[in-house]
């Protein structure tokens, strides 16, 4: 077969066209990192960024930096550890398990909408974090945390450590205070 100019122009319309039908990925390929910190003394844990704001398919990944505590990225949901459900209703929870120093856990969340997650031994310390996806519509979470009492409860000092999602999209990034 002789390759002519004719084909070689009709193969790079066909490669551009197959190009052109990829999903749309997310900008950047690099994950999103949120750290796992706490004080020398372990007085006081946090994660850092607490709120950040993202785009459908991106990956977000914990590291922890804290040398004296384990901590966990865990997803606020009834199917773990009876919690109110505070992602999206088609979303997927997840729960790290325990992540020694140094070590990471990634996730890709894939529905827009408002993520809320928290560490297991120190929730009651407010080491929790917020995610928005994309655009929200609404925060749906809210209605169903409120709705079932059978649900174990947010205690006060996690419910005011979340920053707001208005301030999440506003500033892209909202570190701890």
């Amino acid at each position: 077969m002789i390759l002519t100019r004719r084909r070689f122009v009709e193969g790079g319309g066909v490669l551009l066209a197959a190009l052109a039908a990829r999903p749309a990925v997310a900008g950047n390929a690099e994950p999103v990192e949120i750290l796992m910190e706490g004080n020398d003394d372990g007085s006081h844990v946090w994660y850092d960024p607490v709120g950040i704001h993202i785009q459908p398919r991106q990956t977000v990944r914990w590291t922890n930096r804290d040398p004296g505590n384990s901590h966990t990225a865990t997803a606020y949901h009834p199917a773990i550890s009876n919690r109110p459900r505070r992602i999206p209703a088609g979303a997927e929870p997840w729960d790290s398990d325990y992540i020694l120093p140094g070590e990471s856990f990634s996730v890709t969340l894939t529905e827009e909408g408002v993520y809320d997650f928290y560490c297991v031994p120190h929730e009651h310390a407010g080491m929790v974090g917020r995610i928005v996806v994309g655009s929200p519509k609404s925060v749906d979470w809210m209605a169903d945390a409120q709705a079932d009492g059978d649900l174990e409860a947010l205690p006060d000092v996690a419910l005011k450590a979340f920053p707001s999602v208005e301030e999440i999209i506003r500033d892209g990034t909202v570190r701890r205070v």
